[in-house]
């Protein structure tokens, strides 16, 4: 099979890397939000609601997607700043438990 010049998926080729990088950050901003979700539901985030773990984990993803872009020919930087979006819901549980203390 042959494969596709470009910046990854198929479709995302076929967007150009506007669409392709708009496509990664919904996604992220999914994957993020669907990840609280689950926090929430085993009760992981339920200090101060899963707002906090919510907010934090999209701008950890808000700071790695830069990093990632502009290392893709790395292999071990674009893996390890997926963890920012981890630390940031781990930031952002903390700091609404810090609030709902007060």
């Amino acid at each position: 099979m042959h494969a596709v010049k470009g910046d990854g998926s198929i479709v995302g080729h076929t967007a150009r890397k506007p669409g392709l990088f708009a496509g990664a950050v919904i996604g992220g901003i999914v994957g993020v939000s669907a990840s609280v979700a689950i926090l929430d539901h085993v009760r992981v985030a339920s200090t101060g609601g899963p707002r906090g773990a919510l907010i934090g984990g999209i701008v950890g993803f808000g700071v790695a997607a830069p990093i990632a872009v502009t290392h893709l020919h790395t292999p071990l930087v674009p893996v390890l700043s997926c963890a920012l979006a981890g630390v940031g819901v781990l930031v952002g549980v903390r700091a609404a438990r810090s609030v709902a203390r007060g």
